[in-house]
């Protein structure tokens, strides 16, 4: 078992609970780690038998482009496309980054973190 980290993906995006955020958009960071078996692909070297990096960015980048007012929202959708389109891996974490949010002060990011196992029929 391996963990796989997409970190600092970057997204310009319309989310948010105010109209204003929704017309002006804002950064969004997402980090990714998902537990997957790597057994085949540590002793064989064969791209089939590996998770494709570039199609869970994808994946991703797709979810990004929905708008939602909340960022619990988003990562649980993002979370939800993930383990259907990616059935290999046994679990996920996803943290979700507004940078610069409208908070009326000086803050960096906010954030939300949130995890699931997959699903596994029997």
């Amino acid at each position: 078992m391996a963990t796989i980290e997409l970190e600092g993906m970057e997204f310009f995006a319309r989310h948010g609970v105010y109209e204003e955020e929704r017309i002006t958009g804002n950064t969004f960071l997402i980090d990714l780690y998902l537990e997957v078996d790597t057994e085949k692909a540590e002793t064989g070297d064969d791209i089939n038998d590996a998770v494709d990096y570039g199609k869970i960015y994808e994946a991703v980048r797709q979810e990004m482009e929905v708008p939602s007012r909340l960022l619990e929202h988003l990562a649980r959708r993002i979370l939800n496309r993930l383990q259907g389109d990616f059935p290999r891996a046994e679990s996920w974490e996803i943290r979700v980054s507004k940078l610069n949010p409208p908070l009326g002060g000086n803050v960096e990011a906010v954030s939300v973190v949130l995890s699931a196992d997959s699903f596994h029929n029997a």
